[in-house]
């Protein structure tokens, strides 16, 4: 059974023209947890002011869901969290070799030594970490089955995999997720984005393929042409149910 990420507070927020303030973000994070959504992603605590404020007043409203927050690979970041007491800590971790190169200007021995070090780091203060495979979509499948059993051994459960550019299509991405989940024992969560009006189609696919996580939005709002839209999602895959 799949399991709904909500990414509205983040990832949704990333789109022209949207901008939450601290009781949008808030009211909002209510609405969500009214939908019985798995894990609410809050947003980045390292970007301070009224975004970390928001986090740490997600955290005493009591909500069902889980809260997360996203990291970029460094142990500042993860210390921002740390300090909102989140109950789940993202950490991204490009793996493209454009990102790389051009992104970090590093290479895959460095990109994961700090993986590990971030993990490491996050784990040993007790929280439970998720991996997020950014621009997964345009790395090789060796080095990412590669990324992800050195994820599991440091015992992470579960690792999002990232379209970042939105250029997957579904049979591409079922092959893919059914290529990991046989051969490496993890969750898998899928993100979409919905660059060439794929988001839904490739959610749907990642979950029949056997992701447990599915990342959405509500309107589908997210950076460039949106991220994968709740509500089209949830009826999708209600239609497909005897597939799933």
């Amino acid at each position: 059974m799949y399991k709904i990420v909500d990414t509205t507070l983040r990832d949704g927020e990333q789109m022209a023209g949207v901008e939450l303030g601290f009781d949008d973000k808030i009211e909002f994070a209510k609405i969500i947890d009214s939908k019985d959504v798995y894990q609410i992603e809050a947003g980045t605590p390292a970007m301070g002011g009224d975004e970390k404020k928001s986090i740490e007043q997600l955290m005493s409203l009591g909500l069902k869901s889980k809260v997360s927050a996203w990291n970029r690979m460094n142990i500042s970041d993860i210390k921002h969290s740390i300090d909102c007491r989140v109950d789940i800590i993202h950490i991204s971790v490009p793996i493209s070799d454009i990102q790389i190169k051009w992104k970090l200007g590093r290479n895959r021995v460095w990109v994961i030594n700090e993986m590990k070090r971030s993990v490491y780091y996050a784990k040993e203060k007790g929280y439970e970490v998720v991996v997020g495979l950014e621009d997964a979509s345009r790395t090789s499948t060796e080095f990412l089955m590669h990324i992800i059993r050195e994820a599991k051994e440091l015992g992470v459960q579960r690792v999002r995999y990232a379209d970042t550019v939105g250029i997957l299509y579904p049979d591409k991405i079922y092959k893919q997720i059914k290529q990991i989940k046989q051969n490496i024992d993890i969750s898998i969560e899928f993100h979409a984005h919905n660059d060439f009006g794929m988001a839904v189609a490739n959610s749907v696919s990642a979950v029949m393929a056997g992701a447990e996580f599915v990342d959405s939005t509500f309107g589908g709002i997210g950076e460039r042409a949106g991220n994968c839209d709740y509500v089209k999602l949830i009826n999708a895959l209600n239609k497909n149910n005897n597939s799933i």
